[in-house]
């Protein structure tokens, strides 16, 4: 409708112009909303505004109402919308199920075929009119590292989900031919790491903690890429079970070469990244007196330490629809009017190791009559449980709960009848729709200080941060069997998580799952876990049944008027349980270690060989 008003606008005015050379006049001014492409190129700042464009196509909505964890086995979507389905793998060359509903899913929305070669478009785009621009060198070098940057991370999460894929490094035309072949996985490798090398030589490497990609930025992609490259996903020594009776290998992992020299290079990228002593752990040695929890929580919301490597910034008018940007009101409590997905499993919880460094198991009864007593400080702070403290609720729920205490349990008489649900449950008084079901809610990201009923946060998001780096080192060096290394690394990670260091006896394959089980824990809920399940192929051991747990009081009353008693202690003892989380029987089937290609892109480009399974 604004269109066909401004066009009448248009038509009447030119009906009263008073002569033939004005009209012309008016026609060639230029459009004051919009700029020509000839003026894009002719000034620097219309030229990064340009390159800004490609950031959000790249790195996308990852505080979306979905995140990357409800499809792995991190989180629950509360509402479903098909994320179930896609969680059982069953995917199509037709359709990803709850990956791209398009109203919803914003951030795997982008993890596409065709969301990102349209970024490619844009590089290529940019680097065929870049050098026509007018100004510094230096400012003309950090736009195109800029691009080659995002060009690299555009292509390494398209090899991510598809493996080989076309690498296109022109601007086409109309009339020009389109069919195109899928190049090697090594191909594709090779140049990606060549846009990093491309990048790094173009960018700062001055310290940032504004957005900006820096050199540090694109050497720790380029770590990344060949740590992912150099993963079991892509070894030809290791992953039959995708490969066997494909045609194409080669499209999906490398057919020859050394692995060893593949995960030295991958180590060697990591340490660059540390020579470069840009970078250092937040509060990495943390004093007896400190609160490590505390110290995780000012670090995930915070807006730059020298921890961060790559942020990507929000602010409170990033995006004014419900599904783009409001990470505390998406995943909070529905007993503080929030919305409740992203739910933490059971499965990521009871990861989480107990203080002293031993595993938390159901089956101890002193750990199942307190599972929250003394565990890894990590997980007080990227999870909500029962009973545990949290900002004060909205008036009409602080009524109900002047506690403001986390409520996902239920009250129940001694006949078993349930005669008082928790405010944070599905049969709470307030808005119970929204109520999780795993027993458990997001505290990691989430600003306490704000009510995102009516305030957006705006915490960015680590895309990189160094500890990332460390581990990418000391996983390169367990699989070169430098253990002694390894161990040194992970030892720092655990440090500044208050957790023991690994004893010198933990080597070879013990050594790796220890190293695995402390990247889980570490990288919770940082887009990180749905990558490392396909790169190690252990999606068996993470798509099944998941886990919850079930809260339970039971009172010899016959009814109670609120949850807790008056002076907030509960009625009774807390009874712990695992449960299933109904409804989220999880499966996996060997395809989903790729993508499909959408048919619609074959149909346009009969060069394009489906991936195995579709």
């Amino acid at each position: 409708m604004k269109k066909i008003f401004n066009l009448l606008m248009f038509v009447s005015f030119i009906a009263i112009l008073p002569s033939c050379n004005s009209t012309d006049d008016f026609l060639d001014k230029q459009p004051l909303g919009d700029y020509s492409e000839t003026a894009v190129w002719s000034d620097p700042a219309l030229a990064q505004t340009f390159v800004n464009s490609m950031y959000r196509n790249a790195l996308g909505w990852p505080f979306a109402i979905e995140r990357l964890s409800d499809y792995s086995d991190e989180s629950h979507f509360t509402p479903d919308w098909d994320v179930t389905n896609f969680n059982k793998s069953l995917m199509t060359q037709d359709g990803l199920l709850g990956w791209d509903t398009s109203w919803a899913t914003p951030h795997t929305m982008h993890f596409r075929w065709s969301p990102f070669y349209a970024n490619v478009r844009r590089a290529n785009i940019f680097f065929s009119k870049i050098d026509e621009v007018p100004g510094d060198a230096s400012v003309i070098g950090d736009l195109k590292g800029q691009v080659y940057f995002l060009n690299a991370w555009t292509y390494f999460y398209l090899t991510n989900l598809y493996g080989g894929v076309p690498i296109i490094d022109k601007v086409y035309g109309l009339t020009d031919e389109f069919t195109v072949a899928r190049n090697s996985y090594d191909d594709c490798i090779k140049y990606i790491v060549d846009q990093c090398d491309k990048a790094a030589a173009n960018l700062s490497d001055t310290y940032a903690t504004d957005g900006h990609i820096t050199k540090g930025a694109a050497l720790a992609l380029k770590a990344r890429v060949l740590l992912y490259a150099a993963s079991d996903l892509h070894n030809p020594a290791k992953n039959s079970v995708v490969t066997n009776g494909f045609s194409k290998p080669d499209l999906l992992g490398y057919t020859s070469g050394d692995a060893t020299a593949r995960w030295t290079a991958a180590k060697n990228a990591a340490k660059a990244v540390i020579d470069l002593n840009k970078y250092s752990l937040y509060k990495a040695n943390p004093a007896a007196t400190d609160s490590v929890a505390n110290n995780f929580v000012e670090f995930f919301t915070s807006k730059g330490t020298s921890e961060d490597i790559l942020l990507q910034f929000f602010t409170a008018k990033t995006d004014e629809s419900w599904e783009g940007y409001n990470p505390a009101l998406y995943c909070g409590p529905n007993g503080y009017h929030n919305w409740g997905n992203n739910c933490p499993l059971g499965d990521l919880v009871d990861d989480y190791e107990m203080k002293d460094g031993s595993k938390f198991s159901w089956d101890n009864p002193k750990h199942k009559a307190n599972p929250y007593a003394k565990r890894d400080a990590r997980l007080y702070a990227t999870v909500l449980y029962e009973g545990v403290q949290w900002r004060k609720r909205p008036d009409d729920a602080l009524k109900i709960d002047p506690f403001s205490k986390i409520q996902v349990g239920h009250v129940y008489d001694q006949s078993g009848k349930m005669i008082k649900a928790g405010l944070d449950t599905r049969e709470g008084p307030i808005e119970d729709w929204n109520g999780g079901k795993t027993g458990y809610y997001v505290r990691k990201w989430v600003d306490s200080a704000i009510d995102p009923q009516y305030v957006k946060q705006d915490v960015p998001f680590k895309h990189i941060r160094y500890a990332e780096v460390l581990m990418n080192y000391a996983e390169a060096c367990i699989e070169l069997g430098q253990d002694a290394e390894a161990r040194t690394y992970i030892n720092m990670i655990r440090k500044r998580a208050g957790q023991p260091e690994l004893a010198a006896s933990v080597t070879g394959d013990a050594l790796r799952q220890a190293y695995r089980h402390e990247r889980r824990i570490e990288f919770a809920y940082e887009d990180q876990r749905f990558w490392d399940v396909r790169r190690w192929l252990i999606g068996p051991a993470a798509y099944h049944q998941t886990s919850g747990v079930d809260v339970k009081y039971v009172t010899s009353e016959s009814s109670v008027a609120s949850y807790r008693k008056a002076d907030g202690s509960t009625w009774g003892d807390p009874i712990f349980t695992k449960k299933d989380v109904p409804g989220d029987a999880r499966a996996w089937n060997n395809k989903c270690y790729f993508f499909p290609i959408y048919r619609d892109e074959i149909n346009k480009n009969n060069l394009l060989v489906q991936n195995p399974g579709y």
